[in-house]
């Protein structure tokens, strides 16, 4: 168990400082006012628009960074400190998560194997580790059949979650690629700006990757101890 909280430590500790860099990234470039005037939201609506989508709602959300396309009810969720801002930091959130919707309605393949994935990982991700916990418990490390199975059944629910974090990465610089390329294209930001905006979004892209490789780290780790001690 030590390996295992020296692992989750490690991973905690680089999750936190891509966290709190990403943070400052937020707060430096929220500084860079752009120089069309205006906001988040008005980004947001603009980019809707010029990609044809008229069934997606803007709206605001409460939180810092809590930004996020919800396709269940057609809505892209800005954050406060996005909404309303006229800066680089909520021109690049605003972009990314129409990004998403502009996904959405395209049919995006990643994104529409994220979606099916969802409901699953909803339920399982919560209780694979005390699945894997109490098949070891029933001796799956020395081989014994039922305790076996059940780790064994512990690390599917363990790997689906791993798969659905590494299916997130596509989807999320995809929305960012999108973003940008729509930001340059249509003249939104200066190039002060626009390399803000890519900053930030890079940023808060290593934010999954990050989570990606620790969910990978951890699955490998339960495995070990569940096949490990198998001949």
């Amino acid at each position: 168990m030590m390996g295992y909280y020296i692992l989750i430590g490690a991973i905690a500790l680089i999750s936190w400082l891509v966290s709190s860099k990403l943070k400052s990234k937020f707060k430096h470039y929220s500084k860079v006012h752009l120089q069309n005037g205006m906001s988040g939201a008005e980004i947001a609506e603009k980019m809707l628009a010029d990609h044809g989508i008229r069934d997606v709602k803007v709206v605001s959300t409460p939180g810092m960074l809590s930004d996020h396309y919800n396709p269940k009810n057609k809505t892209v969720n800005l954050s406060e400190g996005v909404y309303s801002q006229r800066n680089a930091s909520a021109a690049a959130v605003a972009a990314h998560e129409c990004g998403h919707a502009v996904q959405h309605a395209q049919a995006y393949e990643w994104l529409t194997l994220r979606s099916k994935l969802v409901p699953v990982v909803s339920v399982t991700s919560g209780m694979s580790m005390w699945v894997v916990f109490g098949g070891l418990m029933l001796g799956a490390a020395a081989g014994v059949g039922f305790g076996y199975w059940v780790a064994i059944a512990g690390l599917v629910m363990m790997g689906m979650a791993t798969l659905f974090s590494f299916i997130t990465l596509p989807v999320e610089y995809d929305a960012s690629n999108r973003a940008l390329a729509w930001l340059k294209a249509k003249n939104m930001v200066t190039h002060q700006e626009y390399k803000g905006s890519e900053d930030a979004l890079k940023w808060a892209a290593r934010t999954y990757l990050v989570a990606a490789i620790g969910s990978l780290a951890t699955l490998f780790y339960w495995g070990l101890q569940v096949l490990g001690g198998r001949d």
